[in-house]
């Protein structure tokens, strides 16, 4: 079983930064595809980025294209995803997945974080 553990989120200002991490044990970090999803009161949980096994590739959704940066390391089993000029839309529970395929789909995401709260204020 594959364990997944978010830290990072917090209370800052809109137009600041952040740096979420998600540590991996009990399995292969690099047989997996990690995303990080998120998700706000009263809406579903939506994708935000994703990466594929080795780093080489990235996707974000188009709320976050240009602001954040999603990354991994492998020899340290670490997802991060680097959040900058934040706005009070981007307030939400953030969640990291792994898959053992390269998707946008949460349904297709085997093992998820419990989750860490990001909060942006105005």
């Amino acid at each position: 079983q594959v364990r997944l553990v978010e830290s990072g989120g917090e209370l800052v200002q809109a137009g600041g930064s952040l740096r979420l991490s998600c540590a991996a044990s009990g399995g292969a970090f690099s047989d997996y595809v990690m995303g990080w999803f998120r998700q706000a009161p009263g809406k579903e949980r939506e994708f935000v980025a994703v990466i594929t096994w080795s780093g080489s590739s990235t996707d974000y959704a188009d709320s976050v294209v240009g602001r954040f940066t999603i990354s991994r390391d492998n020899a340290k089993s670490t997802l991060y995803l680097q959040m900058d000029s934040l706005k009070p839309e981007d307030t939400a529970v953030y969640y990291c997945a792994a898959s053992p395929m390269l998707t946008h789909y949460s349904r297709q995401y085997a093992f998820w974080g419990q989750g860490t709260q990001v909060t942006v204020s105005s």
